[in-house]
């Protein structure tokens, strides 16, 4: 399957798997910066693409960046009829500023097939075993 990817900046990076078999590919940088200790960034990619239908890209951290230095990626749900530059939202949960270089890694894309619903009201739903348990209804 072949994924069409625009450059809208001459200088963006196309989007890349490090390594054979990696489910995620690398979102790059088209500039430097500067996310602060609890700031919210929105970070230019420099790139649209064409998902195919039925198709949606997910939004993920990378794992070093979020572990090591607490940024955590925002926003994630690239739908197949967006056509424009994709747009990285980022958190910086740590105490520390962190810098994108112009042309780091900044998240990682999975692109995977999507089962569209017919919504239907109900009045009741089924019985299950866990029932309306949720937040930590499961125990530690």
């Amino acid at each position: 399957m072949k994924l069409k990817i625009k450059k809208i900046h001459p200088e963006a990076k196309l989007p890349e798997y490090a390594n054979s078999g990696d489910a995620g590919m690398d979102l790059f940088a088209l500039e430097k910066v500067i996310v602060k200790p609890g700031e919210i960034k929105r970070i230019r990619s420099g790139i649209a693409m064409e998902l195919p239908e039925g198709y949606v890209g997910l939004c993920w951290d990378k794992s070093g960046m979020s572990i090591n230095h607490g940024m955590k990626v925002l926003a994630g749900v690239i739908d197949s009829g967006y056509r424009g530059e994709i747009i990285m939202g980022v958190v910086n949960l740590s105490k520390e500023s962190y810098a994108f270089e112009k042309g780091h890694k900044v998240m990682q894309m999975l692109i995977q097939p999507i089962e569209i619903m017919e919504i239907v009201e109900a009045d009741e739903l089924s019985n299950s075993q866990r029932g309306e348990g949720g937040f930590g209804s499961t125990g530690k």
